[in-house]
């Protein structure tokens, strides 16, 4: 297929309240869906908890056969849209809990999902870390997910287009003051691997964090296709040409240049 529209979603999610997210997602989705002819819709980090639930966490996990992402698979059958969202989910060990992000096609079905790489300061005390970077065929392209801050690891974008991204994913909790950064990370991550990166960050305040929106999206060119700045919530819907990603490597040369022979050090640890 190749082209697709995207909706980003920049929304403030309730503290420790995930009924009342699902069904506010559920509005925007039955929104989007009444008002653009959208393929995939994308929601913030852990979108359906909020990001300061600490040890309810735990309360909250499940696995990506339960309620909430067989309500969301509901809504993504009945709409006939792909949906991409970060949840709280658990393995088949109760206690050990992942902060992921997890794609469902227009069947409801689930496309891929993945467990955060990146944990940062108190995520590590309540999340086990995931240890890969997997890629998703889907009906429009080759997709990745990244959470958070994981942006701020070029490794991790750089390992999906290697296994063939072609779209990635960036469900942020990025924080008012961190914006800046946001911005020429989502650009970067998107120039140097010649990838669309579709970017959505949250808002809204919680007690120690204030979140800043700033969702955007990127071309394999490294322009802004969209944005949607305002601190506010509301979405944005980008039209993608995923064939853009084959014009711009050529042109580019970077996948063919590269010289991983010469970059041995980036596999040590410190």
């Amino acid at each position: 297929m190749g082209e697709l529209k995207v909706a980003l979603v920049q929304m403030a999610p309730k503290l420790a309240a995930p009924r009342e997210n699902l069904s506010r997602m559920a509005d925007y989705v039955k929104q989007i869906k009444h008002e653009q002819p959208v393929d995939l819709i994308v929601f913030p980090e852990l979108i359906t908890t909020g990001y300061e639930c600490g040890l309810q966490f735990n309360d909250f996990a499940e696995r990506t056969d339960g309620p909430t992402v067989n309500f969301l698979a509901n809504l993504a059958s009945d709409h006939q849209v792909h949906i991409a969202f970060g949840s709280v989910t658990k393995a088949k060990v109760e206690t050990i809990v992942y902060d992921s992000a997890i794609l469902l096609d227009a069947s409801g079905a689930v496309a891929g999902a993945y467990h955060k790489v990146h944990l940062r300061g108190e995520e590590r005390l309540s999340f086990r870390a995931g240890f890969k970077f997997p890629v998703f065929e889907t009906e429009f392209g080759m997709v990745g997910l990244a959470s958070g801050w994981d942006l701020m690891f070029p490794e991790a974008i750089r390992s999906m287009a290697l296994d063939g991204a072609e779209l990635v994913l960036v469900l942020g909790t990025w924080e008012t003051k961190e914006l800046p950064k946001w911005r020429v990370l989502n650009m970067a991550r998107a120039m140097e691997n010649a990838i669309y990166v579709a970017a959505v960050n949250r808002v809204g305040e919680e007690p120690s964090y204030t979140f800043g929106g700033g969702s955007i999206v990127i071309s394999p060119w490294g322009k802004i296709v969209t944005t949607l700045e305002a601190p506010s919530e509301g979405y944005v819907v980008a039209s993608l040409d995923l064939h853009e990603v084959r014009r711009a490597r050529e042109a580019l040369q970077l996948m063919q240049q590269r010289e991983p022979a010469s970059y041995r050090s980036l596999v040590r640890k410190y």
